[in-house]
């Protein structure tokens, strides 16, 4: 049987002819000896290597080039031809003939191509020479300095508003009482009742008769506790949300419930509303912030950012921008508006953040649940001043978190609320 097959040697030679004429070109050279084929052969593996990794950078972008022509330095030849002609990259030593053999047929094979594939890659674009990016500087901020501490409520201080002829303030707390306390010494003036649960925001959701100590509106509608309220800067509006996920649009007026903003899958924990869109800001603790359109009733834009709860919302009062806090690393971040675009992270605040601030001057205030307390240079993000809340004495040490904070209408007081049962005064020292 095996005589009867033809023989192949013929085939053998026809096949090893083709490989040495595809592979000829390549190799450039003939195997003598056993030496010579291992000389020849590390030799080409490395040239191989330097043509994989430096192919994108054999020819200078052009506007790398033009860069260095136009660059201070002593003046090039005029037949040179980093002056005339594209740049090549160059290598001296023993390799240089086959580094150049395999640069000209790169080269070759570059011209070759069609117009759409001789665009300068990613890598020849990292080339070129950037402009320095200007490092902004912070402001300069005065050091700040606790210099009141009040004693009233028999419960966590979950909310604080002053009022805007800044004279009193108000606070809300876990013992269901509203209080409201003169802002320049410090004294109780008036405690309001009416509440069967924690206060935990104000503007107020009930509205009392302050002269005679009575509610005179009631708003009716969430399904469960509500987290959050703010009052709309120019319109006869008031925004509340909490704990069924929902943001609720009432008419001071009428009592009328105007909108249901939903779309959120968990608590609201914070709202803000401001004169220009977006007119409402939530935070949820389904991680997310979103932007709402008021008139329609409907979302703008979602913000995903977060990786965790977001607890707590500052909305600058002059520049169109806000913040949002949450849990975790990088927990704080600034946005701007209308669209709700990152700026840049307040990093360095490594506990959960219950509650943020910010004032006209740039000041920007952060207050974590362990106590720790970070004031920040809005502008860069950066912190200029770092502290500890102390508990009053007879309170435990975990009972040093900070709730809830506002500045006061000038800006250089800061109102805090903690977990001790306290509110503290903090002022901008000159």
């Amino acid at each position: 049987m095996t005589d009867s097959l033809p023989p192949i040697d013929h085939l053998v030679r026809k096949s090893a002819k083709r490989a040495h004429a595809v592979f000829s070109a390549e190799q450039a050279f003939s195997i003598s000896n056993a030496d010579d084929a291992n000389e020849r052969s590390t030799k080409l593996r490395l040239a191989t290597k330097i043509e994989a990794e430096y192919r994108n950078a054999k020819v200078l972008p052009a506007a790398l080039v033009a860069q260095q022509k136009g660059a201070a330095g002593p003046a090039r030849p005029a037949g040179s031809q980093a002056a005339t002609g594209p740049q090549r990259l160059t290598i001296e030593g023993p390799m240089a003939k086959t580094v150049e053999t395999l640069s000209s047929q790169a080269l070759t094979t570059t011209s070759s191509l069609p117009a759409s594939h001789a665009q300068p890659t990613l890598l020849s674009q990292s080339l070129i020479r950037r402009r320095e990016a200007r490092q902004v500087k912070p402001d300069y901020h005065a050091p700040w300095k606790l210099t009141r501490v009040i004693s009233g409520h028999l419960g966590w201080v979950r909310a604080v508003a002053v009022e805007p002829g800044n004279k009193w303030f108000a606070t809300g707390a876990g013992d269901r009482v509203i209080k409201i306390w003169d802002l320049a010494s410090g004294e109780l003036k008036l405690s309001l009742t009416g509440h069967i649960s924690t206060v935990r925001g104000l503007a107020m959701v009930k509205c009392w008769d302050l002269e005679t100590n009575k509610v005179i509106r009631h708003y009716h509608g969430h399904l469960s506790g509500v987290y959050s309220l703010a009052l709309h800067p120019t319109l006869d509006v008031l925004i509340t949300a909490g704990r069924d996920a929902s943001a609720r649009v009432w008419d001071m007026r009428t009592k009328a419930q105007v909108h249901v903003l939903t779309g959120h899958t968990a608590t609201i924990s914070d709202v803000k509303a401001q004169e220009s869109d977006p007119q409402v800001i939530t935070g949820s603790m389904d991680s997310t912030v979103r932007l709402w359109d008021l008139a329609a009733g409907k979302t703008m834009t979602t913000l995903t950012h977060h990786h965790k709860s977001v607890r707590s919302i500052a909305i600058h009062p002059t520049e169109y921008s806000f913040a949002t806090a949450s849990a975790g690393g990088n927990n704080i971040k600034k946005w701007a508006c209308p669209n709700g675009t990152f700026v840049h992270n307040f990093s360095g605040h490594d506990a959960i953040i219950n509650s943020i601030s910010v004032n006209p001057d740039g000041v920007f205030f952060s207050g974590g649940d362990n106590g720790s307390i970070t004031w920040w240079d809005w502008k860069t993000g950066l912190p200029f001043q770092t502290d500890q809340d102390t508990p009053q004495p007879g309170s435990l040490d975990a009972e040093a978190g900070i709730f809830c904070s506002t500045f006061d209408q000038t800006g250089t007081r800061l109102i805090t609320g903690g977990a001790d049962k306290t509110i503290k005064i903090y002022s901008e020292q000159a």
